[in-house]
C-alpha cells in the first residue's frame, strides 16, 4: 500500500509539471473551429465527395472535440450523459453520410450538434469559475475514475488474506503500481511524444477494457465456484493449506493491473483538461485530488479490513457479484471507446436509456456482449447449483 501512495505522489508531481505550460482553454474558440470543420465536411458531403466528408467528420471530433480536451471538460463540468450525447451525434452524422441520407438532413444534423457544442463551450467559459466548484471537480474526478480500480483491489485483497493467503497480496499491490506507472507513460507519450490520433487513444482504452472484461469475468465465475464451504475446503485441500497456484495469481494481478491501466490513463487526461480549463485556481485542483486520495483511501481500508469480518459464503458471493458488475460495465464501455474511433458500428436501439453507472448504451454493439455476459452467469449460477446438489446426494 505504501507504494502505492508512492507512486500517486509521483503522478501528482508529474502532473503540476505538466500543468505549467498551460494556457486557459477558451471553449467557445473550440467550438468555433469545430462548426469550422464541420461546415467543410457538409461542403464535400454536397459535392458527392462522402470519404472526405466522413473524414472531416472525424477530425472534427478527434483533433478538435476530444484532442483539445472539450469532451473531457464537459464530462467533468456538466454531465457524462451529455458527453455520450455528443459522441454520438458525431458518429450518427457518419452514419448518415455512409447512407447517403438527404444534404438537408444531414445539414440539420450538423446545425443541431453544433448548436449543443456553442451551449456547453458557454457554460464551460462561463464567468470566473467558483474555487469550491473547481476543488469539488478535482476530487471528484479521481473519486470516480480510481472507485473502480479500488474496489477491485481491495475485493481481491481481502479475498487473499481471508483464504489464507496473504502472503500473494504483495502480486496485487506491484501490479497496480506498475499499472499506475505504465498509465502516466502512456498519456505522456499520447500528450507530448506519440502526438498519436484521437482514434488510436479510444482505440487502446477499448481493448483494454474488453481485456478486464474478460479477466474480471473469468475470476467473478471462479469465485462463484467457491460460495459453498465444502467446495472451499476442498479446493484449499487441493492447494496444500491455502497457495494459490501461480495460474490463479496471475489471473488476480492481471485484474488488479488491467483495472488500474485503464483508469490512471483516464485521469491523467481528465486532469489535464480540467488544468487547462481553471486559469490561476491549480491550488484548489491539488486540492481536489488530495480529498479524492484520502477518498479511495478509506474505501479500500474499508474492503479490505472490513470485509475480514464477513462470513466466507456472503464474502466469495458479494465479491464475486462485485467483478461481476464490473465486468458488465467495462464490456459496455470497451465497444463504446471503439465505437468512437470507428472500429465498430453504431446501430441505435430505440427506447433503451444510456445508463453510465451500468454501462448500458442505447446501441445494439454495446448491449450485445453485456446479453452475452448475462447469459453466461445465469448458466454459471445453474450449472453450479446442480454440482452443489449431485455434491450433496453423494455424501
Amino acid at each position: 500500500m505504501r507504494r502505492l501512495m508512492l507512486t500517486m505522489l509521483v503522478l501528482i508531481l508529474i502532473l503540476a509539471w505538466q500543468s505549467t505550460g498551460l494556457a486557459a482553454m477558451s471553449w467557445k474558440k473550440v467550438a468555433r473551429d469545430i462548426d469550422d470543420v464541420l461546415q467543410q465536411s457538409l461542403n464535400a458531403y454536397r459535392q458527392g465527395d462522402v470519404e472526405k466528408a466522413k473524414g472531416l467528420v472525424n477530425d472534427a471530433y478527434f483533433d478538435l472535440f476530444e484532442k483539445e480536451g472539450m469532451e473531457r471538460a464537459i464530462l467533468s463540468n456538466i454531465s457524462g450523459r451529455r458527453a455520450a450525447v455528443l459522441e454520438y451525434e458525431f458518429s450518427n452524422i457518419k452514419k448518415m453520410m455512409t447512407n447517403q441520407m438527404p444534404v438537408a438532413q444531414v445539414e440539420r444534423a450538423l446545425g443541431e450538434l453544433v448548436v449543443m457544442l456553442r451551449e456547453d463551450a458557454a457554460r464551460l467559459d462561463g464567468t470566473e469559475q467558483n474555487p469550491f466548484e473547481i476543488f469539488l471537480s478535482s476530487s471528484l474526478i479521481l473519486i470516480r475514475e480510481g472507485f473502480e480500480a479500488i474496489l477491485i483491489i481491495g475485493a481481491i485483497a481481502a479475498y487473499l488474506i481471508k483464504s489464507g493467503n496473504g502472503h500473494k497480496v504483495g502480486t496485487i499491490y506491484s501490479s497496480s503500481v506498475l499499472a499506475v506507472l505504465a498509465s502516466l507513460l502512456t498519456a505522456i507519450a499520447f500528450e507530448i511524444v506519440f502526438r498519436v490520433s484521437g482514434a488510436s487513444q479510444e482505440i487502446l482504452e477499448g481493448i483494454t477494457m474488453l481485456l478486464a472484461t474478460v479477466v474480471l469475468f473469468s475470476v467473478s465465475h471462479w469465485m462463484v465456484g467457491k460460495v459453498e464451504a465444502r467446495a472451499w475446503q476442498s479446493y484449499i485441500e487441493d492447494k496444500v493449506h491455502g497457495s494459490l497456484s501461480s495460474g490463479s495469481t496471475l489471473a488476480l494481478g492481471a485484474a488488479a493491473f488491467l483495472a488500474v491501466y485503464r483508469e490512471g490513463v483516464e485521469t491523467v487526461l481528465f486532469y489535464q483538461a480540467l488544468l487547462s480549463n481553471t486559469g490561476g485556481a491549480t491550488g484548489m485542483i491539488w486540492l481536489g485530488f488530495a480529498l479524492g486520495c484520502v477518498a479511495l483511501a478509506a474505501v479500500f481500508l474499508l474492503i479490505r479490513y472490513g470485509s475480514l469480518r464477513i462470513p466466507l459464503k456472503p464474502f466469495f458471493l458479494g465479491t464475486s457479484l462485485l467483478l461481476y458488475y464490473l465486468a458488465f460495465v467495462f464490456a459496455g464501455d470497451g465497444v463504446k471507446q471503439l465505437q468512437e474511433a470507428g472500429v465498430v458500428g453504431v446501430t441505435p436501439v430505440p427506447g433503451v436509456p444510456a445508463i453510465d453507472l451500468l454501462g448500458i448504451y442505447p446501441t445494439w454493439q454495446t448491449l450485445f456482449p453485456q446479453i452475452i455476459l448475462l447469459a453466461m452467469a445465469i448458466g454459471g449460477v445453474m450449472y453450479q447449483r446442480r454440482n452443489d446438489r449431485s455434491f450433496s446426494a453423494r455424501e
